[in-house]
């Protein structure tokens, strides 16, 4: 069988109404992943609703009542081959939606459009959407000034509008110099996978030749090594074997290694005697690999689900108290000062308290020391782990430096560690 290309996840995000979904379906249509009588179907079905012009949404919409009915996943994120990639398309249509899909990690995205209409430019979402790419580590974003055709396809205008994101996503601290700005009409088809003939001033990509020239995320080989437990078995002639799933650096047969906090709360020293991938005994394992391993010096009662096998010449840190950008998702009244809900970090679960609210950005606005955070909300706070936390700052290690904070059943925020205070061992 050929070598199937590699995946790349790509978000489409923006203010509602600035045509996310129907850039997504004229994608779709124009690159042939959307046949001809399909679309004569729902073009119907948009002029019987009065919704003529919305066809194109519909693609999308279409599948989103399809992702509601459990229908297989092929047709709950849309694929799509180019020459490069197989990409996943994720229409983020609110962003709660939109964070609770790339915290399930399955649809992470390795990069984002920016969709910003041309007529309306910068909106309270365009500046929310910004602010939780970044906090969700998504590096790779390029903006879609869309609707060109309401504008009749000016120059001055794509580049005012062009400007204005730039401000904010500079803000937010993504730099603009080399982020690809494409004027495009997803309703009309300019410059989505066919170059416009209307807008002969511009020189730059289409989506769909863009979506080739994204990166693919490298794997985190050069960091220190980090992996997470998610389990811990006793196997009969081997002993105690920890499993989970290299996150970062290299393992190796030999390599002194520390887990974190492990039973003792100040970690336990060992050294790695097998690495098993597979049922096959390998000599090295990598980041991104899941596998079991045997440690000396470690006991089935040492270590536990959550905690962390680090190289023991670099280990991580265990958090005495850290400062998080958090985004607030779904909470059913406010986030005040003492809440203290649980943190899913990597594979550890740990209750965490809000010990100080920093600064909150609302529509691009910063209030320092707010007396609650509510919904949307992307705000700096201070965090105290009620218990061992094995955590590092996204500068350090972005990979360990990400979580979700889930209360009563439902994921109420995520966010990110920029600051840490390291707890004395």
């Amino acid at each position: 069988m050929a070598k199937e290309k590699p995946t790349l996840n790509v978000a489409f995000v923006g203010h509602v109404d600035h045509g996310k979904s129907t850039s997504i379906g004229r994608l779709m249509f124009d690159s042939g992943r959307l046949p001809q009588q399909e679309y004569e179907k729902l073009k119907a079905l948009a002029l019987e609703k009065g919704k003529a012009g919305f066809e194109f949404a519909y693609v999308m919409d279409k599948f989103k009542e399809e992702r509601e009915r459990g229908v297989t996943i092929d047709l709950s994120y849309q694929k799509l081959l180019t020459d490069k990639f197989e990409v996943t398309i994720i229409d983020a249509p609110g962003h709660r939606d939109f964070i609770k899909n790339m915290i399930t990690g399955a649809s992470q995205a390795d990069a984002a459009f920016l969709c910003v209409a041309a007529k309306e430019g910068v909106q309270p979402q365009t500046k929310e959407h910004a602010w939780l790419l970044k906090t969700m580590g998504v590096g790779q974003v390029s903006v879609l000034v869309n609707k060109m055709d309401t504008v009749d396809f000016k120059e001055d205008i794509y580049k005012k509008v062009k400007e204005e994101v730039s401000v904010i996503l500079n803000q937010v601290g993504f730099k603009t110099d080399d982020m690809a700005f494409i004027p495009a009409s997803g309703f009309k088809g300019d410059n989505i996978v066919k170059k416009s003939e209307k807008m002969d001033w511009y020189k730059g990509p289409t989506v769909m030749e863009q979506l080739d020239k994204f990166n693919l995320p490298g794997k985190p080989t050069n960091l220190p090594m980090r992996m997470p437990l998610q389990d811990v078995y006793d196997i009969t002639g081997i002993g105690t074997v920890p499993v989970g799933k290299i996150e970062t650096g290299v393992m190796k047969i030999g390599q002194k290694v520390i887990v974190l906090p492990g039973r003792s709360g100040t970690g336990i020293k060992g050294e790695v005697r097998t690495i098993e991938m597979h049922h096959e005994q390998l000599k090295e394992a990598e980041a991104g690999d899941n596998c079991g391993i045997n440690i000396r010096g470690v006991g089935k009662k040492d270590v536990a689900r959550g905690d962390v096998v680090c190289d023991a010449s670099k280990p991580a840190t265990i958090a005495e108290e850290f400062v998080a950008q958090v985004a607030v998702i779904s909470h059913p009244t406010v986030i005040a000062k003492g809440y203290t809900p649980v943190f899913h970090v990597h594979t550890a679960q740990v209750p965490c308290q809000f010990t100080e609210l920093i600064e909150v950005n609302r529509g691009g606005e910063t209030i320092k020391n707010p007396d609650f955070l509510k919904n949307g909300d992307v705000a700096k706070v201070r965090i105290k782990p009620i218990g061992n936390l094995v955590l590092e700052t996204q500068a350090d290690n972005p990979h360990m430096s990400r979580f979700a904070i889930r209360d009563a059943g439902s994921t109420v925020a995520a966010g990110v560690c920029i600051e840490l205070t390291p707890k004395k061992i």
